[in-house]
């Protein structure tokens, strides 16, 4: 997309909370997040795929976590992680970050879709990036972290 196509738009705002892992900034859409869960450590699950963080105790359920760290092909880290418990077509499930930021308001004119040299295993995972003053923020998709349609991509 051309600047000139981009000066055209009209400017829509969304609200993202911010989250972070290792060194990089990444946005959730808060229409997706349910609640966010302090620091918690995840119960693990014997067996299961490494991107699963484990089961933690939710409003009387159980709630399968996410590990966004072991789907980017990050190492593990021993201390307590931020869970986002977010809402998807397949149900609730937790995301687990190492620190939940601040929510912010973003324009669309600030957005740059996924470049092509993002691994393509991965990209699915990306919905493009919003340019903000001093860094870059990688906007999330939540609906591909669901759980039910990670195991069906590793099947």
């Amino acid at each position: 997309m051309s600047a000139k196509t981009k000066t055209k738009e009209k400017a829509t705002l969304a609200e993202m909370c911010s989250v972070r892992l290792g060194e990089t900034l990444f946005g959730v859409p808060i229409k997706h997040i349910l609640e966010i869960v302090g620091r918690a450590k995840p119960q693990p699950v014997p067996l299961a795929p490494e991107y699963v963080g484990g089961l933690v105790h939710y409003r009387g359920d159980v709630l399968t976590t996410v590990s966004l760290r072991h789907l980017l092909g990050m190492p593990s880290v021993e201390t307590p992680q931020d869970i986002l418990v977010l809402d998807s077509a397949g149900g609730c499930f937790g995301l687990l970050v190492d620190a939940v930021g601040e929510v912010l308001t973003v324009s669309n004119t600030e957005y740059e879709p996924n470049p092509a040299i993002v691994d393509e295993k991965r990209r699915v995972y990306f919905g493009g990036a919003y340019k903000l003053k001093n860094s870059l923020m990688v906007l999330l998709d939540p609906e591909q972290l669901d759980p039910i349609r990670l195991s069906g991509t590793a099947a």
